[in-house]
């Protein structure tokens, strides 16, 4: 092994001071490495050595270098200066520049940043493990590029003593980069594997088994990733994870509902849409106090073992959106990274809870390094973490969350899923914190409960008087605290005629649907759970147009068992009280990968193995769905439904599979089994389909994508995939027409179908049956009531004729109005 120092010049003049007096705990108590800091006099961070520009932020109020001996140096202008958001700073250098001592990097105003941040102390850090870093004298004044310590580590030979590799680029093309939710698909996936594989980003190194961090690299859309493998699979563990990487990473729109669009500019965001009055609840939360020191090495690692286990089995999956938390949560708590540095401080004689604590703020620390607001955003979830782990450990309940009274408007810093959990939705009118963004859990969680919320709203708004009136407008994203008279009253009568048109539509919905002359119209709902029939059935939703099974197939190890996947069929049948159940059979491949099958790179998986071709490629899955299917499901309420179908015989091989399945079962009974359609071939081919299929139903957002050569899940392209296009429209018009000629009814099941400006367009294009999302049923079904099938008829052949979605959409609303 090469070792070899790197001198470390003083990147700017000012006050060279032990690391120990740096008034900030996460490098006070070297949480992310070892170093020395400055009070800087000069307005210019000038490079400390010869290097590479591994990282400059957006904010530009950090740098990392990768140095001649391999370390990584990281300096962090001032303390908390990532708030700034750039203010005040000026990146002079870029990643990927090579600079010698005394270039210069970031030029910053001293007077500015040091008025607005906490303090200009910049720590100067050792990022990398096996480097030490030696001071010169600490304590004193310093001129600019002066020596002020050595580094030593190692430069070669270290790859090899771990092996050969396996090593393979990739490029980050998921709309947000790698943020939480794509890292702990990443780490899952590496679960089955033996090798150790990394994320090499520039010159920084990233555990790929370590959610937190892949995190810390503040990889991005566009970024240009190595993955490296070391061990006896390291080849079929590196593919697995770049094509989880080259799929997009399983961050494609859904369905139901597009998130929120992140804005990169100052100023509140709204992060759950609505209107709310109510008197104001200033929320704070304090952290419990921990003792430093434990009681021993091996004692306090097994109580952190122990608190980290409780504290995954304590986490709520009251719904799909908890659930989906939970599993990124204990994905968290299972991290590699998290708790080599907690046993490492533990080794050091601290107790399991303040290593604990250490641990989260050093990856909290570590993210909001990246600059990047989306990173930022899942700090939340960390703190949430670190303080369940430590009640747990002290021995106390965490702190607890106050009853609210009717009407509230919650005001907080922030919040933490697990205290948006815990409050009293009934009770919350709407939510606005100073912090956060519109893509954190606790924005997901206030979407799914329908309480408005309004994110990075400023500091201003804590002083908001306890107990005042505000009104909350997340649609216009502005909170207004005692406002007029007039102004109230006037947000009181929209919520009034708000509520009063949902509370009729939620009334009516429980009736079946018909036009307003009288003819028949299902509206069914998509599901995804359990947890969605019972919403189904409460919004009067007729029947189920759509249930994913995927969810049964995600997130895990390997695929669920037949056993598995009847009881959950059953229970959804059962929620659903004898109402019609169409199952899609498994619709895997493009955005959606599992770790368990593994299907080679494809440069375009939107037209690749996917759906029913998946299934054929691996007939035991089917096989093994088909028959849960008909043993959880009664032959009465049961009908089938195959994904992305293009032509007839397709469908014949799936029927030979299903009639064998129904036999094995002795069921004399014939199973309905209808397609998708989601491709142009299987629009134009309609009619030849429906000489075998029990019904068609049309996937919206597929066929959208397809017809008009437009990726909705590319942020460039994806407002262009509009359903409302003349030319989707006239595939659904040839559908319905093709599926008419043999008596086949037809239904849609995508994205249009939940948005009521479409309902009565494609009630004229001769759609017997809707599925919406639940929530959107009462709406669907109100949207139906007010029109006639003869009006439905003519606007449907505008909307054919039409140019373009904007023109359909002037239509209809002309129409409409």
């Amino acid at each position: 092994m090469t070792v070899r120092d790197v001198v470390i010049h003083a990147p700017f003049a000012g006050w060279l001071t032990p690391l120990d007096e740096v008034p900030d705990p996460v490098f006070a108590e070297r949480m992310m490495g070892d170093g020395v800091a400055i009070d800087p006099i000069e307005a210019v961070l000038r490079a400390p050595a010869e290097a590479t520009v591994i990282s400059i932020p957006e904010t530009a109020h950090a740098v990392t270098l990768r140095l001649e001996n391999g370390a990584e140096l990281l300096i962090h202008v001032g303390l908390e200066t990532v708030a700034l958001g750039g203010k005040g700073f000026r990146a002079v250098s870029s990643p990927g520049a090579s600079v010698q001592a005394g270039d210069p990097l970031i030029e910053l105003d001293l007077d500015g940043v040091a008025r607005a941040a906490r303090s200009l102390v910049t720590p100067i850090i050792v990022a990398s493990e096996g480097y030490e870093f030696a001071p010169e004298k600490l304590s004193r004044s310093v001129a600019r590029g002066e020596l002020i310590g050595r580094i030593t580590g190692q430069i070669s030979g270290a790859a090899k003593e771990h092996g050969e590799t396996y090593e393979r680029p990739v490029r980050i093309e998921a709309q947000h980069g790698l943020h939480a939710r794509p890292a702990a698909r990443i780490a899952a996936l590496l679960r089955p594997f033996q090798a150790d594989v990394d994320l090499i980003l520039g010159g920084r190194t990233a555990n790929a088994r370590s959610t937190v961090a892949m995190l810390g690299l503040g990889v991005r859309r566009g970024s240009e990733l190595r993955v490296i493998g070391r061990g006896a699979d390291r080849e079929v563990a590196v593919n697995a994870v770049a094509q989880l990487i080259a799929s997009g990473l399983g961050e494609a729109a859904t369905e139901a509902s597009p998130a929120p669009t992140f804005q990169t500019t100052s100023g509140p965001i709204c992060a759950s849409p609505g209107l709310a009055v109510g008197r104001v609840v200033q929320f704070r939360l304090g952290d419990l106090p921990v003792q430093r020191d434990g009681t021993g090495v091996a004692e306090e690692r097994d109580r952190l073992a122990q608190a980290l286990h409780t504290a995954a089995a304590s986490l709520i999956e009251t719904d799909f959106v908890a659930a989906e938390l939970a599993a990124a949560h204990r994905e968290l708590l299972d991290d590699p990274d998290l708790l080599e540095r907690s046993n490492r401080e533990i080794g050091e004689g601290r107790s399991a809870a303040f290593a604990w604590r250490g641990a989260c703020e050093s990856a909290r620390e570590r993210i909001r390094a990246t600059g990047d607001p989306l990173l930022i955003e899942r700090a939340a979830d960390l703190m949430d973490l670190e303080q369940r782990v430590i009640a747990i450990l002290v021995g106390e309940a965490a702190p607890a969350i106050p009853e609210l009274p009717p009407e509230s408007i919650l005001i907080a810093p922030d919040l933490l899923p697990s205290q948006m959990l815990a409050f009293d939705k009934s009770r919350l009118a709407g939510i606005c914190t100073a912090e956060g963004g519109p893509t954190s859990h606790v924005a997901i969680l206030a979407a799914s409960a329908g309480i408005p919320m309004i994110v990075a709203a400023g500091t201003s708004v804590l002083d908001i008087a306890e107990g005042s009136t505000a009104i909350l407008d997340a649609d216009h994203a502005l909170i207004e605290s005692d406002p007029a008279p007039d102004r109230l009253a006037n947000a009181q009568r929209l919520i009034a005629e708000r509520s009063a048109r949902r509370a009729a539509e939620a009334r009516d919905a429980k009736e079946p649907c018909f036009t307003a002359d009288g003819v028949r119209i299902e509206v069914f709902a998509n599901l995804g759970s359990v947890d969605d029939a019972r919403a189904a059935v409460a919004a009067g939703a007729e029947g189920c147009g759509l249930l994913r099974t995927e969810f049964l197939f995600l997130d895990r190890d390997a695929p669920p068992t037949k056993e598995e996947q009847r009881q959950i069929y059953s229970e959804i049948a059962r929620v659903l009280n004898e109402r019609p159940l169409i199952v899609r059979t498994l619709d895997l491949g493009a955005d959606k990968s599992v770790p368990y099958l593994a299907m080679g790179e494809e440069e375009n998986p939107a037209l690749g193995l996917r759906g029913l071709r998946l299934s054929f490629a691996r007939p035991d899955l089917l096989v093994t769905q088909l028959a849960a299917i008909l043993a959880g499901v009664p032959p009465g309420q049961c009908r089938i439904m195959l994904p992305m179908v293009v032509e007839l015989d397709e469908l014949r091989q799936a029927r030979r599979m299903l009639d064998a399945a129904a036999e094995a079962a002795r069921l004399t009974d014939r199973i309905a089994l209808g397609v998708m359609i989601e491709t142009p071939a299987a629009a134009v081919l309609a009619d030849s389909l429906a000489t075998e299929a029990d019904f068609l139903s049309i996937g919206t957002n597929d066929l959208t994508q397809y017809v008009l050569a437009a990726d909705r899940g590319n942020a460039a392209v994806s407002a262009r995939a509009d359903a409302l296009h003349p030319a989707v429209l006239r595939l659904i018009r040839q559908t319905v027409e093709g599926a008419s000629q043999h008596g086949r009814w037809t239904g849609v099941c995508g994205g249009l179908a939940s948005d009521p400006m479409a309902a009565p367009i494609l009630v004229g294009l001769g759609v017997a049956e809707l599925s919406a999302a639940p929530a959107a049923v009462p709406a669907i079904k109100a949207a139906v009531r007010h029109v006639r099938c003869g009006d439905c008829r003519a606007l449907a052949e505008r909307a054919c004729a039409a140019a373009s979605a904007h023109e359909v959409r002037a239509i209809v609303a002309k129409v409409l109005e």
